[in-house]
């Protein structure tokens, strides 16, 4: 996951995960990728938001805070240098996809990874990023329905529930979400503390997404703390394309997976992995810590295109589709 560790002020999602109590300081952020013509003329482009004055794509919505660049194009190719980004910008640089008539689900993660390759550091991926990259992990979140997450994940990093935003309260009723969206966490055993605010005090429901043959008395538990168990495979285990399935036939379209590894590592191997929000940490780890996906070995690795980079103080922020 890319920076989950974060929580505080930076991201707007305080006690969301607990460990990480600093404010992000934010720097000069430079788009590297797409360039048009109107980011060498320094034009803004159309639809762009915020300063602009042009309204921001559906999901977007301006705010106080910003981002600030200099030299540098905004979110989206806009040629605007020496100011701030709103977050409005941002969120337009990050919007989903228009689902189309069916309302097509979309599966997009949000992974950090050191230069060699490290996805967390003494188990927790806090520690490999940064004020920009909360930043645009308390966004990605403010975008999406629903946050999938795998139970490992959910102990390692103290997940606690999704905090609603101001800056993004309008946007979100205007697309039909709810005031924050749900955790849904992946898990065969159900090996989980429900007395925790994950299960007992969400804002909105949270989700335990799990296989028909799951131990009763643990799915009786999750029920009883007031977690919604939702069937997704036909054993203990969770059957990804299911998965995905069930979430939109709760609404839920706009997905957002934070991993961990192995839980991303299922989900590619099962094709249903539609985007990938990578932060590039200007970082070397060495160790044995995992890579952002794990699992076994494609037979053919599938390839995603580029679809926008962004940089700040070292750090990369690649956004890529499946090809």
């Amino acid at each position: 996951m890319s920076a989950v560790g974060v929580g505080p002020e930076a991201a707007e999602e305080v006690g969301t995960v607990p460990h990480a109590k600093r404010r992000a300081t934010l720097h000069d952020m430079r788009r590297l990728f797409p360039v048009t013509d109107e980011t060498a003329a320094g034009a803004p482009a159309p639809g762009a938001g915020g300063p602009s004055g042009a309204p921001a794509p559906s999901g977007a919505t301006a705010a106080p805070e910003a981002y600030r660049t200099a030299g540098a194009t905004g979110p989206n190719g806009s040629g605007h240098a020496d100011r701030e980004w709103s977050l409005g910008e941002l969120a337009a640089a990050y919007a989903y996809p228009d689902p189309g008539p069916g309302g097509r689900p979309w599966l997009r993660a949000n992974m950090v990874s050191t230069l060699d390759g490290a996805a967390q550091h003494e188990g927790r991926s806090q520690p490999i990023s940064g004020a920009a990259d909360m930043r645009i992990f308390g966004t990605l979140r403010a975008l999406a329905d629903v946050v999938v997450v795998g139970a490992e994940t959910v102990r390692q990093e103290g997940y606690r529930p999704a905090r609603a935003r101001a800056e993004f309260a309008a946007a979100r009723r205007a697309a039909g979400q709810g005031p924050a969206p749900a955790i849904a966490v992946v898990t065969a055993g159900l090996e989980l503390d429900f007395g925790l605010p994950l299960f007992t005090s969400p804002l909105v429901p949270t989700l335990v997404l799990t296989g028909a043959a799951a131990p009763p008395d643990r799915v009786a538990a999750a029920q009883k703390a007031g977690a919604r168990v939702v069937v997704a495979g036909d054993g203990t285990g969770v059957d990804p394309a299911r998965a995905v399935r069930a979430l939109a036939a709760l609404g839920h379209t706009r997905l957002l997976t934070e991993g961990g590894p192995r839980l991303l590592g299922q989900l590619v191997a099962a094709d249903v992995l539609d985007e990938l929000c990578l932060t590039v940490s200007p970082l070397l780890a060495a160790g044995g810590a995992q890579r952002i996906a794990g699992g076994p070995s494609l037979a053919v690795p599938r390839r995603f295109a580029l679809v926008s980079l962004l940089e700040e103080e070292g750090f990369l922020f690649g956004r890529y589709r499946r090809a």
